[in-house]
């Protein structure tokens, strides 16, 4: 594998300034979430310019590239759209610039996750151009609507498509660490029901401000009493409230309808119905009843107009520090470099809540960028990590020739 390493380094090295302008080109087509139509358009057309040797986009509106013809499936994944802009002022350059300056690519999306997405390019090409025909077959895939509902896109290309791979790279931003899994997640609303009044006798009606307000502090208790996993890998789980609102006829009455909307992140072994009892057990004990807690469910067309929904509940994943994977990814990191990498976790959550939490695929994260840029005012890559991103993603399978 060294010679291969080696040979694909070389060619990372010589695309550098390229695969940072197919970044820059990228961030300058916007693609929030389910309007991502043009950007796949951008991409597909990139892709099919590198050479792989089938480009195609599925039924939902994902883009597909492969390389190779082995038996078993390697993908790697970087999802397209992005998060808004936010607050325009806070933005030293255009959101959607691209600018390449001083070893830096700016815009939104350049970590989270288009980095991912212009080495993956890169990483297609170079597999191409060595010739690679050996154990995999590599789907590059460039997903959508993870922004909107993370994991929901290779739940459709599993389920729907029958796209099953043996093995999963999430390229989300990783600051060139080796992850192996993150904590689940799962929205959760709950519902107050108050008595309305007039509001020159409050004493007449239940207020379902009150209720909602009560029903918070219970939440911010709950949230103090959570415990990390076992093993302290993934630490902690967590539960804040992300949203309130109350209303009733008129601002001049007491509010008869209340609502918390919970953000809930999960830890190793806990699980939907635990989270959700937990919640009714603590608005309980905080003197609250005639309450409901739901967990939503995201159902919007895609940019092709397909409609495919779940519940908002990703769940906890993780594969063990010595699976084959992982020591193939360190393998890889060791080959191109002569070290070991790091090796850890996200914070955030990923695609890989439907890969490995859900279909349980073995699953590892390398990626360009940091994960403190994600969702933050003037976003930036490295243009190192895109290099190197690229020669890793190309060099993996490689390592991963005879090991699984």
């Amino acid at each position: 594998m060294d010679s291969n390493a080696q040979k694909v380094r070389a060619k990372a090295s010589s695309y550098r300034d390229e695969t940072a302008d197919i970044l820059s080109r990228i961030i300058q087509v916007p693609a929030l979430s389910a309007k991502e139509a043009e950007r796949i358009a951008l991409l597909k057309s990139m892709c099919e310019a590198a050479g792989f040797d089938e480009v195609k986009v599925d039924g939902l509106g994902n883009l597909l590239a492969r390389v190779g013809s082995g038996k078993k499936i390697l993908a790697v994944d970087a999802h397209i759209d992005t998060v808004d802009i936010g607050d325009p002022a806070q933005w030293k350059n255009p959101p959607f610039s691209g600018l390449v300056k001083d070893g830096l690519v700016h815009g939104r999306g350049a970590s989270d996750q288009l980095g991912g997405a212009a080495s993956m390019i890169t990483a297609g090409r170079i597999l191409k151009e060595l010739g690679y025909s050996g154990d995999y077959t590599v789907w590059f895939a460039f997903t959508i609507m993870e922004e909107d509902c993370d994991g929901l896109c290779w739940k459709y290309l599993i389920e729907e498509e029958k796209l099953v791979p043996d093995l999963f790279v999430s390229t989300e931003p990783t600051s060139l660490r080796l992850y192996r899994g993150h904590r689940g997640r799962m929205e959760v609303e709950c519902r107050f029901q108050g008595v309305s009044c007039h509001g020159s006798a409050p004493e007449r009606g239940k207020s379902a401000a009150y209720m909602a307000s009560r029903a918070a502090l219970a939440i911010e208790r709950l949230n103090e009493n959570l415990k990390p996993d076992t093993d302290n890998f993934l630490g902690k789980g967590t539960v804040t409230v992300s949203r309130m609102d109350v209303k009733g006829p008129s601002l001049c009455a007491v509010p008869d309808l209340g609502m918390i909307y919970l953000d809930r992140r999960l830890t190793w072994g806990e699980t939907k119905e635990l989270a959700v009892e937990q919640i009714k057990k603590a608005l309980s004990e905080a003197g609250l009843s005639n309450f409901e807690v739901k967990v939503p469910y995201y159902e919007i067309p895609s940019w092709k107009g397909t409609k495919y929904g779940q519940d908002l509940y990703f769940p906890t994943w993780k594969i063990d520090a010595d699976h084959a994977l992982v020591r193939a990814g360190v393998a890889a990191h060791k080959a191109l470099w002569g070290s070991e990498p790091v090796v850890d976790k996200w914070t955030f959550s990923t695609n890989g809540v439907a890969v490995c939490g859900r279909h349980k695929i073995p699953t590892i994260g390398f990626g360009p960028g940091d994960e403190n840029q994600a969702h933050a005012p003037n976003e930036i890559t490295r243009v190192d990590d895109l290099e190197k991103a690229a020669a890793f993603y190309a060099t993996l399978p490689y390592a991963l020739e005879g090991k699984l």
